[in-house]
C-alpha cells in the first residue's frame, strides 16, 4: 500500500466519523423522545388493562349463563368438539379403557385411547435394579394415523376412543401353539348414532411363545369421509425408550432406530447425538433399538416411506434414554376399503431369536456388519459356540473360558509361527548390533538398513514373519471387542465377584469421579491390564531392542494404561476373554520356548547363511532397474 492510499483511507474514516458526530441528536432531543415513547407505553398499558377488564366482565356473563342453563354449556362443548373432529366428535367422549393380553414372554396393555399398546413388559426379563422390564409405557408412546376428512377436518386417531369388536374376559391369556385375536374400532358417527359399517379397525394377533405380535388395520366405509384426494396416509410413532441397564451412558449410546429399505440394506441413524432422515425409498421394517431390546414395527408388504428422528434426552432423566420420532407413509386409495398388515416385534436382541424372523432384523446387534470378515467370525464361531455351549448350562464365564481355549489352539500355528520369527531374529542380535556399529552415523542409516536386510535374507529370516500373524489375528480381537457389549447371553450373568458380564464388574466405589476412568474400579479390567503390561515385557526381553523404533518401547507399556480407563466402564465379560487370552499366551509362550532347541535353529541359520542366496525374478528385475538409474546418471 503507497503513501497516497493510506492518506485516503485515513481521510474517509475521518469523514465517517465526523459525520456520525454531526447526525447524533442532543440530548435534549432524546429527553423529548423519551417522554414521547413512555406516554405511548402507558397508553398501551392502559388500553391492555381496558381489555383485560372486559374480557374478565365476558367471562362472568359466560359462567353466570352456564349456571342459568348447563345444557346450553354443553351444547358449545358438542359444537367446538365437532367443528373440530368433524365425524368423529363422539369418538372424543368416553373414558380410557385398558385391555390386558399376555402370553408366555409379553404382558401388553391396549388403550382404547387411539386403540394403540399402551404399555409392553417383558415378564421373565428385570433391569438392573430388579424391576420388571417395560420397553415402553403411558402417554410417552403415542401411535396412531393422520389424515383429512371431506370437511377439512385434521384427524389424529391417537386421541380418539376406540371400541373392542367383543368384551374380552380380562386378562386374555394365551400360551404354547395357541393363539388369540382381539380388535378395537373407532367408528365414524352421526348425529352421536356411531355408523357400524363406517370405522378403523385395529386387530392385534398374540401367539402363545412368540415376541412377534399380528398388527392388521382395516379402513372401512371411509369413502366418504376421508378427503377424496388423499393418496397416502401418515402414520405417527413416537416413543420414550426407558433405561434397563446398570451403566445408562452406554446404553443410551447404543440406542437409536434402525431400518430396512426394499433392498435389504440395514441402516440406523447416529447413536451419539441427535439426528433425523427422510427415507425416500420403500422401507420394510423401523426399529426402535436399545442395548439389549428392540421395538420393531414390520409391514408385511413396505411403507412408501418414512421420515425418522433420534433425540437424547437428559442423562438419568425419569429413566429416559432417547426419543424416538417417526413418520410411516402408506398409499391410500379413499374409493375402496384398504387393509394393512404389519406385526410388532416386541423382545430382546438376541441374534438367534432375530435370525429366525428372516427379515435381517440380527442386523441391529452391532456384530461388525460393515467389515465382512469380522461379520462372519462372530455370526459363525463366537455365536454359534455360546449357543452350543450353553445347551449344556454352564456359566458364561465358563463358556468364555472353554472359548478362548478353543481359539488359542486354532490359533496356535500363527502363534508358533511368530515365536519363531522373533527367536530367529533374537539370535541374530549380536551381529545385528556389529552393523550398528559399523555404520553409527545418521548419513549411514540407508546403508545400515540395506545391511540388516542382507543379514536376514541369508539367514533365511523374514521381519514380517513375525509381524503378519499378529496382523491376521487382529480381525478376531476387533469381533470381541464388537460382540462382548452387544451379546444378550452376558446380560445380568454373573461370574466370580462380576455380578453381570455385560457391563463393567465394581469392586470399589469412588468418592469421586477420575477423568478418562471413572468413579469405580474394575477388577477384571485392573487385571487384563496388568497381565498385558507383564506379556509386554516377556516380548520385550525376547526380542531384546532389535528393529525397536525410539520411543515404540514406551508406548507399547503405555497403551495398556490407556485401555485402563476405556475399558474400565466397559463390559467385565470383554476384560475378562482380554485376560484369558493373556494367560493363554503366557503358557504357549513357555510351552514354545521348552520345546524350541535354539543351539539346532542358529545352526541352521548360519548354514542358510553359508548357501548362495537365490535372487527371485521380482529381485533381479528391480537390480536390472537399479543398474540402468546408475548408467543414466554417469551419462
Amino acid at each position: 500500500m503507497n503513501k497516497n492510499n493510506l492518506i485516503g483511507i485515513v481521510v474517509v474514516v475521518a469523514l465517517l466519523i465526523g459525520w456520525s458526530f454531526w447526525m447524533a441528536p442532543s440530548k435534549k432531543e432524546l429527553a423529548a423522545e423519551k417522554r414521547r415513547q413512555d406516554s405511548l407505553t402507558l397508553v398501551r398499558y392502559q388500553d391492555s388493562i381496558k381489555q383485560a377488564r372486559a374480557l374478565v366482565e365476558v367471562q362472568k356473563l359466560r359462567d353466570s349463563l352456564t349456571l342459568a342453563n348447563p345444557q346450553s354449556a354443553v351444547t358449545d362443548s358438542a359444537k367446538a368438539k365437532q367443528n373440530k373432529l368433524g365425524a368423529f366428535a363422539s369418538a372424543d367422549t368416553h373414558d380410557n379403557k385398558m385391555y390386558t393380553l399376555e402370553n408366555e414372554f409379553l404382558q401388553l396393555k391396549i388403550s382404547s385411547k387411539g386403540g394403540r399398546i399402551f404399555s409392553a413388559e417383558l415378564k421373565d426379563l428385570k433391569t438392573f435394579d430388579s424391576l420388571p422390564v417395560v420397553l415402553f409405557s403411558g402417554d410417552t408412546n403415542s401411535f396412531g394415523f393422520e389424515f383429512n376428512t371431506e370437511d377439512l377436518k385434521t384427524i389424529h386417531t391417537n386421541s380418539l376412543h376406540f371400541e373392542p369388536v367383543a368384551v374380552p374376559t380380562q386378562p386374555i391369556a394365551v400360551s404354547g401353539n395357541d393363539s388369540t385375536q382381539f380388535a378395537l374400532r373407532l367408528y365414524v358417527a352421526s348425529d352421536s348414532t356411531a355408523q357400524k359399517n363406517h370405522y378403523i379397525e385395529y386387530v392385534y394377533t398374540l401367539y402363545g411363545d412368540k415376541y412377534m405380535v399380528g398388527f392388521k388395520v382395516n379402513f372401512v366405509g371411509m369413502e366418504n369421509v376421508i378427503a377424496r384426494n388423499s393418496r397416502d396416509l401418515a402414520l405417527q410413532w413416537n416413543v420414550d425408550l426407558l433405561r434397563q441397564e446398570k451403566n445408562y451412558d452406554s446404553e443410551r449410546d447404543q440406542s437409536t432406530i434402525y431400518y430396512m429399505d426394499n433392498l435389504s440394506d440395514v441402516e440406523y441413524l447416529s447413536e451419539r447425538k441427535p439426528d433425523n432422515e427422510k427415507l425416500t425409498t420403500p422401507v420394510k421394517w423401523i426399529s426402535c433399538k436399545q442395548q439389549f431390546f428392540a421395538t420393531t414395527l414390520i409391514s408385511k408388504d413396505f411403507f412408501k416411506s418414512a421420515e425418522v428422528g433420534v433425540t437424547p434426552h437428559t442423562p438419568n432423566s425419569a429413566r429416559l434414554l432417547k426419543n424416538m420420532q417417526t413418520t410411516l407413509i402408506l398409499g391410500f386409495d379413499p374409493t375402496v376399503d384398504q387393509s394393512y398388515e404389519m406385526s410388532w416385534y416386541l423382545g430382546p436382541a438376541k441374534y438367534k431369536l432375530l435370525k429366525a424372523e428372516k427379515l435381517h432384523l440380527e442386523r441391529q446387534i452391532p456384530l461388525g456388519w460393515s467389515f465382512a470378515p469380522i461379520a462372519w467370525f462372530n455370526t459363525h464361531f463366537v455365536v454359534w459356540v455360546f449357543n452350543w455351549l450353553e445347551t449344556y448350562g454352564l456359566n458364561y464365564g465358563i463358556i468364555i473360558l472353554i472359548m478362548t481355549f478353543m481359539l488359542r489352539i486354532i490359533l496356535y500355528p500363527l502363534a508358533y509361527k511368530s515365536y519363531l520369527s522373533m527367536a530367529k531374529m533374537r539370535l541374530l542380535k549380536p551381529e545385528i548390533d556389529e552393523i550398528s556399529a559399523k555404520f553409527p552415523k545418521k548419513e549411514d542409516a540407508m546403508k545400515k538398513q540395506q545391511a540388516t536386510m542382507q543379514l536376514y535374507k541369508k539367514a533365511g529370516v523374514s521381519p514380517m514373519a513375525g509381524c503378519l500373524p499378529m496382523l491376521l489375528q487382529f480381525p478376531i480381537l476387533i469381533a470381541m471387542f464388537r460382540f462382548f457389549p452387544a451379546a444378550f447371553e452376558l446380560r445380568q450373568q454373573a461370574f466370580l465377584w462380576a455380578s453381570d458380564l455385560s457391563t463393567y464388574d465394581s469392586i470399589l466405589s469412588l468418592p469421586f469421579k477420575i477423568p478418562f476412568y471413572g468413579d469405580h474400579v474394575s477388577l477384571f479390567t485392573l487385571l487384563m491390564t496388568i497381565s498385558t503390561l507383564i506379556y509386554t515385557k516377556i516380548n520385550n526381553q525376547m526380542m531384546g531392542s532389535t528393529n525397536q523404533m525410539p520411543g515404540m518401547k514406551t508406548m507399547m507399556y503405555i497403551m495398556p494404561i490407556m485401555f485402563l480407563g476405556f475399558f474400565n466402564n466397559y463390559s467385565a465379560g470383554l476384560s475378562y476373554y482380554y485376560l484369558l487370552a493373556n494367560l493363554f499366551s503366557f503358557a504357549q509362550t513357555y510351552i514354545m520356548k521348552a520345546f524350541l532347541n535354539e543351539d539346532k535353529l542358529h545352526a541352521k541359520i548360519q548354514a542358510n547363511k553359508a548357501k548362495p542366496v537365490k535372487k527371485s525374478a521380482f529381485q533381479k528385475r528391480l537390480d536390472e532397474i537399479a543398474k540402468q538409474q546408475q548408467q543414466t546418471r554417469r551419462k
